[in-house]
């Protein structure tokens, strides 16, 4: 996460090629965003607003995504596109749930290749890691998160993702930066109909035509020139 817009870019459409997939909500303005306020955005019908996060939580998050895909000339910031609610919607869902997640126990630490190895699911996890994250933000440069400088939550991000940040009692707060990179990644390249990629913003950004897959017969026409292909969420075949 170069401070850089265009390199953080290049970070996000990296990502996308290592294969980031979806599900998800829709997108607010703010913490303090109306819960009840139903906007419409092409391809989708949503209730905008968070129905898991708390308002300490939604500030987090919304500075987290919005710092990982500032607005430039390529694209939106991260809570325009919707990244946000996309992950609020999948902690509130089964996923978050840890519906599929084998949950008995013993628990004890694994390595990489094992899985996901925690009692606590995914809402719980991220509950309990956004509180510890700006307790350490506190205790580091004396605000939250979502109140420090831009180039203190760059900081802090890159300390997150090596682990260098210990939470007290735990968990890793490598696992809580791998799952959170993750979610975004999803939140920036999913079909629209999940509430992420409003407007088809991330599939523009790296040229990607969606979900119709019809496009084989244009490969040795367009071999050596550039070809644009409409873009269809799923809504759009619905």
């Amino acid at each position: 996460m170069d401070q850089n817009p265009t390199d953080r870019r290049g970070f996000l459409k990296g990502a996308l090629v290592s294969g980031a997939a979806a599900v998800g909500g829709v997108l607010p303005n703010s913490a303090h965003a109306d819960n009840n306020a139903v906007i419409t955005t092409e391809g989708s019908n949503v209730q905008r607003g968070y129905i898991f996060f708390n308002l300490e939580e939604q500030a987090f998050i919304e500075a987290v995504v919005n710092h990982m895909i500032p607005a430039d000339a390529l694209s939106p910031k991260g809570t325009e596109i919707g990244v946000n609610i996309y992950i609020d919607r999948a902690l509130a869902d089964g996923w978050g749930k840890g519906e599929r997640l084998y949950v008995h126990g013993p628990w004890k630490k694994g390595s990489p290749t094992q899985g996901y190895q925690l009692a606590l699911t995914p809402a719980e996890l991220y509950r309990v890691c956004i509180t510890k994250s700006n307790l350490a933000c506190t205790k580091l440069y004396g605000k939250d998160f979502d109140q420090i400088s831009s180039d203190q939550r760059q900081e802090f991000l890159l300390a997150l993702s090596s682990g260098k940040i210990e939470f007290a009692g735990g968990p890793s707060s490598k696992t809580f930066f791998d799952m959170l990179y993750q979610n975004i990644m999803e939140g920036m390249f999913s079909d629209p109909i999940y509430g992420g990629n409003q407007n088809k913003a991330g599939w523009r950004l790296i040229g990607f035509p969606g979900a119709v897959s019809l496009h084989a017969q244009d490969v040795e026409a367009y071999l050596d020139k550039k070809y644009t292909a409409p873009i269809f969420g799923i809504s759009d075949l619905s």
